[in-house]
């Protein structure tokens, strides 16, 4: 394949942090190309404004600056929890889930600005670089990607901060303490990694959790809530609506206050390598118990039964960056048809770092008190019919063990 012409426009994922404002110049100076930044709030906590001036102070002109809190909570984060998603039976998915969105967004502003690429800052070791990626060709397979951290040779902060000295690059934040973890934040979760991590034995420190109390720290006295739901969906708290961005961050709060949603876990990443990361989903946890209890009562078995069945699948598709792909929309029609009954109202106690379904209601139940009941049924039961149901499913192990097959 012929190289492609360099870029005239380039479109950058841009944090406004040190990796990304050197990639900005860098960009400038080695493919000579005009740098359009992009920078979306996705609820990482921080103000993502100051990323404009620092954008302006390196020559850039064209700056996007959106607010996607609730189109992320609503079309990301909920389909996702609608299957009840968890890779490797534990991480919830917070970092995976915004990447397809900031692809996506990425190549429309460069469809709009008649950009010709697009450029992030995630390296050449992670799962980033290929989430962006995936999502990006799915959606405009002729746009040139440019991964600098598989290009330069700045290989760490020293050098980038040497970069920045050369060539004049304002960093406020070069007298900061660096935190000696790689952190990921927004509206879902935060993640940890790097630093003291990095040995699967040592065991976190304490100051590292930024958004939960420790669960032994956590109040004495338990907090009640209640979630509705509505076709799979959270709507209210405590019976009041709720946009699903405020919902999830109403959730992080308590959550975090009772030291729920800590997660510690060695996991495999797409690349090929085992890595060590701590995440803190104190929302995600709570809706992830309240939805398992609200299908508990609302889904047929065989029906609940197949869809935790996929989710696995599911799970490794959303973390291995195939977002936009016919398989996980094929997946996800089949997670969501039987949503349309998943409707009621979840009662939850939190308590030092758990999240306990203690009741639940839906006017579209399947748990029938007559049936399910130890004493008299009145008739709704033949305790008899039961005899033949057992005797034909032993049919095929009664044969084998007659020819001595037994297990």
């Amino acid at each position: 394949m012929p190289p492609k012409t360099p870029p005239k426009k380039v479109v950058l994922a841009y944090s406004g942090g040190l990796d990304t404002s050197v990639i900005v110049r860098w960009l400038q100076d080695e493919y000579h190309a005009e740098v359009i930044t992009f920078t979306a709030d996705i609820g990482q906590g921080e103000e993502v404004e100051p990323a404009r001036t620092k954008a302006a102070a390196l020559g850039v002109t064209q700056i996007h600056i959106e607010d996607l809190r609730e189109e992320f909570a609503a079309h990301y984060v909920f389909p996702m929890l609608r299957a009840n998603a968890l890779y490797e039976g534990e991480y919830l998915l917070g970092t995976a889930i915004a990447r397809p969105l900031i692809a996506r967004r990425l190549v429309e502003i460069a469809a709009k600005t008649g950009a010709q690429a697009i450029a992030h800052g995630a390296t050449g070791k992670g799962n980033d670089q290929i989430r962006f990626e995936l999502g990006a060709y799915a959606l405009h397979p002729g746009i040139q990607v440019i991964a600098p951290w598989r290009e330069w040779d700045l290989d760490s902060r020293d050098k980038l901060m040497q970069y920045c000295a050369k060539h004049q690059i304002p960093v406020d934040f070069a007298k900061k303490q660096k935190s000696p973890y790689s952190m990921d934040a927004n509206l879902l979760h935060i993640s940890y990694e790097g630093g003291q991590l990095e040995d699967p034995w040592q065991e976190p420190d304490e100051q590292m959790w930024r958004w939960t109390t420790a669960p032994e720290a956590a109040p004495d006295q338990p907090t009640y809530i209640e979630i509705d739901f509505t076709a799979g969906d959270p709507t209210h708290l405590d019976g009041t609506p709720l946009s699903p961005a405020t919902l999830i961050e109403r959730l992080n709060q308590l959550g975090g206050d009772n030291g729920i949603g800590r997660l510690d876990m060695v996991e495999n990443r797409y690349i090929g390598m085992k890595s060590r990361g701590c995440y803190e989903t104190p929302g995600g946890t709570i809706l992830l118990r309240a939805r398992r209890a609200m299908e508990s009562l609302t889904l047929d078995a065989q029906a609940a039964h197949l869809k935790d069945s996929l989710m696995p699948r599911y799970a490794e598709l959303i973390y291995n960056g195939y977002w936009h792909t016919p398989e996980r929309k094929m997946l996800q029609a089949a997670i969501d048809a039987p949503q349309r009954h998943v409707n009621g109202r979840v009662r939850l106690k939190l308590y030092k770092g758990n999240a306990t379904p203690v009741g639940r209601t839906s006017d579209d139940s399947l748990f029938d008190p007559r049936l399910a009941t130890f004493e008299s049924d009145q008739g709704a039961y033949d305790q008899a019919d039961a005899a033949g149901f057992i005797k034909l499913n032993a049919l095929r192990l009664r044969l084998a063990a007659a020819k001595g097959r037994r297990p």
